[in-house]
């Protein structure tokens, strides 16, 4: 790394401190509003404004515009009111993320956290045959992690570092005390294969675009390049897909955490492609819940961005075919 870049991300993360002591001083709740106001305020900056308009206005229209692809049937009105809550959501997570630590401990969760529909998981956990958790960047999904190990499970959470390493360590520092355990996805001493050997939890967040590599399965009507390691790991330690998620009941500092689907074993096998089969099955589970509370959902984030080889040869074709159709100029 560059020592200009050293330095910068060195600045980012001496702000992000000094803007944790500042929230620090305030009640959650009162944060949140001020983090409503904030996400307002990114959603509306005009592109005009040097430098921080237009990037932040690729931001909206990037979000509007994957709501128009993924829900065509709502008008313009319910597609801008989304987005507008979607961005004001994704500032209080990021306020959230500070204070959890903090707020969620084996005395304080009731307060702020509803458990529905975990009887069947938490059977599972404390049989210990080992599973895969999934869920997507949906309400609060560093949430999920953070109670299980409050409940006294142990919660293996597959991450990406952040780029920023002083900014890493920091946020990684605030999740390790809780009781999760974190995995990188790459130069990690111990391998996904180990965790559920283990009899552990393995969590995902799998809505990421997997690139050209991933598996294209239907998500929100269109194909989407998913990650072929959850299915894979399923089938090859023969363990449950559990899908759930943490989402917000309110502009409060409170949550309803639930799951919509458990994928066994049983399910998958003997069909005619198993990997596809567990793959969309877990990808429409995670669609059905972001349905429920679309404003909940990253849409900001390019979950279409890579595109099938058949989609972008018939792409590619097209404009030959228009250059050679008869009466066309040459």
């Amino acid at each position: 790394m560059s020592p200009r870049r050293r330095g910068l991300d060195y600045l980012v993360y001496v702000a992000v401190r000094l803007a944790t002591m500042v929230f620090h001083a305030f009640p959650i709740n009162a944060n949140l509003r001020t983090a409503q106001l904030l996400g307002a305020v990114w959603y509306h900056m005009p592109r005009w404004i040097p430098l921080v308009g237009r990037a932040l206005g690729k931001h909206r229209e990037r979000g509007e515009s994957n709501i128009r692809l993924a829900m065509p049937e709502l008008p313009d009105s319910e597609v801008r009111r989304i987005c507008l809550a979607s961005m004001q959501s994704l500032a209080m997570l990021a306020i959230e993320v500070l204070f959890t630590p903090r707020l969620i401990t084996p005395w304080t969760w009731p307060r702020y956290v509803r458990l529905k529909n975990l009887q069947p998981v938490l059977r599972l956990l404390l049989e210990r045959p080992g599973c895969i958790m999934v869920t997507a960047h949906y309400g609060n999904w560093e949430l999920l992690g953070f109670m299980l190990a409050t409940l006294g499970f142990e919660p293996v959470a597959v991450m990406r570092p952040f780029d920023n390493e002083y900014l890493n360590d920091y946020l990684m520092a605030q999740r390790e005390p809780s009781g999760i355990q974190l995995l990188y996805k790459k130069g990690a001493s111990r391998s996904m294969s180990d965790v559920l050997e283990t009899r552990q939890a393995l969590c995902f967040i799998g809505d990421q675009n997997a690139g050209s590599k991933g598996m294209f399965v239907d998500f929100f009507g269109r194909k989407a390049s998913t990650y072929k390691s959850i299915g894979l790991l399923a089938i090859q330690h023969r363990v449950p897909i559990i899908v759930g998620y943490a989402r917000r009941l309110g502009p409060r500092f409170e949550y309803e955490m639930s799951v919509n689907r458990i994928i066994e074993p049983h399910e998958w096998e003997g069909r005619d492609d198993e990997l596809r089969w567990i793959t969309q099955e877990f990808s429409s589970a995670v669609e059905a819940f972001i349905r429920e509370a679309p404003e909940q959902y990253l849409w900001l984030h390019r979950r279409w961005k890579s595109r099938p080889k058949e989609e972008l040869a018939a792409a590619s074709a097209e404009p030959l075919a228009t250059a050679s159709a008869p009466g066309s100029a040459t």
